[in-house]
């Protein structure tokens, strides 16, 4: 093997994220970077640029990039946004909407959970209820597509409540980025947050933020951290011409670049989000066909992750399931929904029809616990 090429993936990994990315993706690594290089700066200002574009067309609107993963990203953008005489209201129907109330609370931040339940949607006149309720509210914050159940929760009618009220409105589109449209003005998004590792199909090592530039211009002096400084990050990237004010992932914004290209040659978020939707039309289809229920409606399944009800089989055990499928080359992840036993499959990454083929016919190769002497 040469010394600038990588070993074949052993597995594709059927996650949220990290997900299985090009091997062109990760030959860019093999190069070094300077973080005060010119060539380098360049580089992150296309980053932005290109992101800010896919997020929307309409002006006023800028990207910062946030080391760390998706979390550090959302952690940056709530502790960042909400001032010290705010209140967030937090929509939760999953582990994710759950993680941004904890971030809250560990913060400081005067907050208030509105749940749903793990599988239904955020419910619009509650939404709408509890702003007129409670007028200290100032910010909303929601996950697009919850990964603890593959829900797409409708975030084009929760901004139209969150806008027509006045607030600011904080989006946690980490999973659908680039693989799901998207219009951040559209939808009503001051912020919205994604991470590097999902549907752009970078790896991890950083997230990043794309903000209405007048909201986030009021927030200076508002953060709780810093180096989570939403602001701070941003005026230096904008005063410094694409400085990082610490350490930046310069290998990992090289792959994410890459990714951009690849993203557009691919034909852009609508053309990947119809890769998605067949790949988990497929995946759906022939689960089902074997047994599996999917754990959602139709019309609120996400073409991210689909989760499924475990097989109500006493010899069913979900790591020897895994373990199974891990041999033959796929990785699945485990179930978060705390009330239903599930297990999850992503459908996202460099992941085609003809892979998700490949996959059921190694489940029905993994179903031990209808085969005997197994």
């Amino acid at each position: 093997m040469n010394s600038t090429e990588s070993p074949p993936n052993p597995y594709l990994l059927l996650t949220p994220g990290p997900l299985t990315t090009t091997a062109s993706v990760k030959a860019v690594m093999m190069r070094d970077w300077c973080t005060w290089d010119e060539d380098y700066h360049r580089l992150v200002q296309a980053v932005r640029r290109d992101l800010t574009e896919l997020a929307t067309a309409e002006p006023g609107f800028t990207t910062v990039l946030m080391q760390g993963s998706g979390t550090f990203g959302v952690e940056a953008a709530l502790t960042t946004a909400v001032p010290r005489e705010g209140k967030l209201l937090v929509l939760a129907n999953g582990a994710y909407g759950r993680r941004m109330a904890q971030i809250a609370e560990r913060a400081g931040i005067p907050f208030r959970a509105l749940e749903s339940g793990e599988t239904a949607p955020p419910d619009i006149d509650r939404v709408s209820a509890a702003l007129q309720a409670e007028a200290a509210i100032t910010h909303v914050a929601v996950v697009h597509c919850e990964t603890t159940t593959g829900m797409l929760n409708p975030v084009e009618d929760i901004g139209r409540a969150v806008k027509s009220s006045g607030r600011v409105f904080i989006v946690d589109a980490m999973s659908s980025f680039g693989g799901i449209p998207l219009d951040a003005a559209a939808i009503g998004a001051d912020y919205l947050v994604s991470s590097a590792n999902k549907c752009i199909q970078g790896v991890p090592g950083f997230s990043f933020v794309v903000a209405r530039r007048q909201e986030l211009e009021r927030t200076k002096g508002r953060a709780r951290s810093l180096s989570l400084d939403l602001y701070d990050q941003w005026r230096t990237m904008e005063d410094r011409h694409g400085k990082w004010r610490f350490t930046s992932p310069t290998h990992v914004v090289r792959a994410f670049y890459q990714a951009l290209q690849e993203l557009a040659a691919e034909g852009g978020v609508a053309a990947r989000h119809a890769r998605y939707r067949q790949n988990r039309d497929a995946l759906v289809a022939g689960m089902q066909a074997m047994g599996f229920a999917p754990l959602l409606p139709p019309a609120w399944r996400s073409p991210i992750i689909t989760a499924f009800h475990s097989p109500a089989e006493p010899a069913y055990d979900f790591k020897r399931f895994y373990g199974r499928l891990k041999k033959q080359g796929f990785v699945i992840y485990p179930g978060n929904v705390t009330q239903l036993d599930t297990f999850r499959i992503g459908t996202i990454g460099d992941v085609h029809p003809a892979d998700i083929e490949r996959l059921l016919t190694a489940v029905a190769a993994s179903m031990f616990w209808r085969q005997r002497g197994t």
